[in-house]
C-alpha cells in the first residue's frame, strides 16, 4: 500500500435513523464530530467513523461470492461511516493516528456495524466483521475542514491488534 491516500467521501446524518447525506466537505471539530452528523457530539470516543474502500470493496466481493443473482453493488454510505478513504491501509490497533487534511484522528476502536447492515443487504453484517472491514473510530485530535480529494497518512501504526467484534 502507498503511504498516502485520499479521501473520497464525506457523508453524515442529522439524526439517529435518517439517510446519509454525502458532502464535498465537512467542518469536524472536537466538540461534535462532522459538523451536521448527530454522532460526534454524544460519543466522545467515536466522533468520526472511516472506511477503507478497498475494505468495502472486499466485503462487497465477498457477497457477491455468495450470492445467486450476481455482484452485490451498494454505496458505501450504507456502512453510515463519516469519511471513505482509498489507497491506504487504516491502524489496526488503538492509538493509531490518521491524517486527513488538516485534519488528524486517534483510532479508539474498530467501527462494530450494527443490526442495520443486514436490513440494507442480507450477510453485510458478517461480511464486514473480519479484518476491520467495518472501518474505525475515531476521536478528534486536530479539528480543521476536509474536502474531497485531500491527503490521508497515518502518523503512528502500532502493532495491530486482532479483536474479536461480536456476532
Amino acid at each position: 500500500m502507498p503511504k498516502t491516500g485520499r479521501l473520497v467521501g464525506i457523508a453524515g446524518r442529522e439524526k439517529r435513523l435518517a439517510p446519509m447525506v454525502e458532502l464535498t466537505r465537512g467542518r469536524i471539530t472536537r466538540e461534535a464530530g462532522l459538523e451536521g452528523d448527530h454522532k460526534g457530539a454524544k460519543f466522545k470516543l467515536r466522533q468520526i467513523t472511516v472506511l477503507a474502500l478497498e475494505q468495502w470493496q472486499e466485503a462487497l466481493a465477498e457477497l457477491s461470492a455468495q450470492s445467486e443473482i450476481g455482484d452485490v453493488l451498494l454505496p458505501w454510505t450504507v456502512r453510515r461511516a463519516n469519511l471513505l478513504v482509498e489507497g491506504i491501509a487504516l491502524p489496526r490497533a488503538r492509538g493509531g493516528i490518521v491524517r486527513i487534511g488538516p485534519v488528524k484522528l486517534e483510532v479508539t476502536y474498530p467501527t462494530q456495524p450494527c443490526r442495520r447492515m443486514d436490513k440494507a443487504y442480507p450477510g453485510l453484517l458478517k461480511a464486514l466483521h473480519p479484518d476491520w472491514r467495518g472501518g474505525i473510530t475515531t476521536r478528534v485530535m486536530e479539528p480543521g475542514e476536509v474536502r474531497i480529494g485531500d491527503d490521508v497518512e497515518v502518523l503512528l501504526r502500532p502493532p495491530e491488534k486482532t479483536i474479536r467484534l461480536p456476532g
